[in-house]
């Protein structure tokens, strides 16, 4: 068993998951197996519970995980699958350790961070990382935070324990545009607070604007303690992170972990990896989605609220050979009822979201969409809202319909909430994780399944989910009838779970979330027909 472990100094948000991700593609590539652990300080027990607006986004894993971001980079780089298990918080670890300590399995001993927590976190780091040969595990946050540190002292006691350990530290190394040159000393330090936390970095991936300068490898690799093969520059590579692994390999960095983990392999093959990240770079021919969300703050766009979705239409544009250009378009600003913001978008997405702010915006793109049969998809809410717009519009005594989560008492509820739902508590709660969707078949029109197709006319395909609310099952015939069409039930065939408008060129909405298994090179059948009809 061997483990990488990937570290950050300094401040947050300096790219350690696609820096974990990378290196697994680099050792993937060598005939290495590979799997990912994400570590998060926070006490609570998983992402669930999270603003999209503080945390990004909640990547949902198969097994019905709550989880960092950083997982579906993981998911998305390796082309694996991953569990709850590859996410590791301060709040399931204490849980664990006081289920057991009410157990009586500390046999009377006063519990303690260390042992018993740094333990546990060891246990369950090797527990996880043992079907795979190899494993690359994150530490997330920033060294020296009060909240990391059982983590640390965890991970120090486990490079003693497991022998074959490569510490990976990430850290900035800014230029002062007074003197115009790369600033080492923050680098320094923060190495300095590792070591004093009983850790040393085997390799610095010194995260810079431009390439590391090679006075300061140089004076990097004297002040701590690493040889210059092992200072990596980890410099900007605009928006392509396709290139990250082609980066690493290009420095050696694979020989560098190779070397700290005694191990003796091929050398890496990224030629489909590199084909990918070149048609990225060459693609001219745009395709303009309007992307219609409500985690848009006044002064900034918070993209990492829709980060899957945006990859899942990267990944599609790219195999259909365009350029994807998304317009960020507040579902607030759509209030207003004139719709300027989706004036000349070949596409408009309404992705997931909870609550009622900004619900009406989105009701009303997907009117635009309906009305100048423009290519929409609904995903989770956006489903939803379509749903709801339909009624208003084209059932003539429904003009009040609403779902119950934004209005209680309405008179024609087209979505409800589920019976199995709780009312009380909120983490973990929602119908989570991968779950069957049959295609079913049109009863009240004479045309094909279109998200049968999509999906390669199969009969069923399992996707993942997180929602509490879903349409109401005693208005499906009605609106079969007035033509709008559920083609994908759940295996009750109460559930729905896709629907499609069959006049419409494309009009699709799923209560399922396809972006979560949307990969590079294997793109989401949901996107890629959608930019194929675009195309055509």
């Amino acid at each position: 068993m061997k483990y990488v472990v990937v570290t950050g100094g300094g401040m947050s948000g300096l790219g350690k998951g696609v820096t974990s991700s990378s290196v697994g593609v680099l050792l993937q590539a060598c005939g290495l197996r590979v799997t990912c652990i994400k570590i998060d300080p926070y006490l609570n027990i998983d992402a669930g519970t999270m603003s999209p607006f503080e945390h990004g986004e909640v990547f949902v894993l198969q097994d019905g995980g709550e989880a960092d971001l950083d997982l579906g980079n993981y998911e998305r780089f390796l082309d694996v699958t991953l569990t709850s298990d590859n996410n590791i918080t301060t709040g399931k670890i204490n849980r664990t350790v006081m289920e057991k300590e009410r157990r009586g399995a500390y046999l009377g001993k006063t519990v303690q961070v260390v042992p018993h927590v740094t333990d546990e976190i060891q246990d369950w780091i090797q527990r996880v990382a043992h079907a795979p040969v190899d494993g690359v595990i994150e530490l997330g946050g920033t060294v020296g935070d009060i909240e990391s540190c059982p983590f640390v002292e965890a991970l120090a006691e486990l490079s003693y324990r497991v022998g074959d350990f490569c510490l990976i530290h990430v850290s900035h190394v800014p230029v002062l545009s007074a003197v115009g040159e790369q600033k080492t000393k923050p680098t320094q330090h923060s190495v300095r607070t590792l070591r004093s936390l009983g850790l040393a970095p085997n390799i610095l991936a010194c995260r810079s604007n431009s390439p590391l300068e090679g006075y300061a490898r140089e004076k990097l690799a004297r002040s701590c303690h690493v040889s210059s093969g092992s200072v990596l520059s980890l410099h900007d590579v605009g928006k392509n992170v396709w290139r990250v692994p082609i980066l690493l390999r290009d420095q050696k960095a694979h020989e560098a972990v190779l070397r700290v983990l005694n191990l003796d392999v091929k050398e890496p093959d990224l030629k489909e990896w590199t084909a990918r990240a070149e048609l990225f770079d060459a693609l001219v021919e745009p395709v303009r989605i309007a992307l219609v969300g409500k985690y848009m703050g006044l002064t900034r766009i918070n993209k990492d609220a829709y980060f899957s979705v945006e990859k899942a239409l990267l990944h599609a544009s790219v195999a259909l050979r365009k350029k994807l250009a998304v317009d960020w378009v507040p579902a607030e600003d759509l209030e207003d009822g004139t719709a300027q913001e989706l004036k000349g978008a070949d596409g408009i997405l309404v992705p997931g979201g909870f609550g009622d702010r900004g619900v009406e915006g989105k009701i009303l793109a997907a009117k635009h969409a309906r009305e100048n049969r423009i290519p929409y998809l609904g995903i989770c809410l956006g489903m939803q809202v379509a749903v709801i717009e339909f009624a208003r519009s084209v059932l003539l005594d429904m003009q009040d319909a609403n779902s119950t989560e934004f209005d209680a008492e309405t008179k024609n509820p087209c979505v409800v909430f589920m019976p199995e739902g709780s009312r009380t508590h909120v983490g973990g709660t929602m119908r989570l994780g991968s779950r069957r969707t049959y295609f079913h078949h049109n009863d009240h029109h004479d045309v094909g399944c279109m998200a049968a197709r999509l999906y390669g006319n199969v009969s069923y395909v399992d996707e993942r989910h997180r929602h509490r609310y879903e349409v109401n099952p005693e208005m499906v015939a009605r609106f079969e009838e007035a033509g709008l069409w559920f083609s994908g039930r759940d295996e009750s065939g109460e559930r729905m779970e896709i629907v499609e408008l069959g006049e419409h060129p494309f009009y699709v909405g799923v209560q399922f979330h396809p972006e979560f298994k949307s990969r590079p090179g294997k793109p989401s059948p949901v996107f890629t027909g959608k930019t194929q009809i675009l195309i055509n």
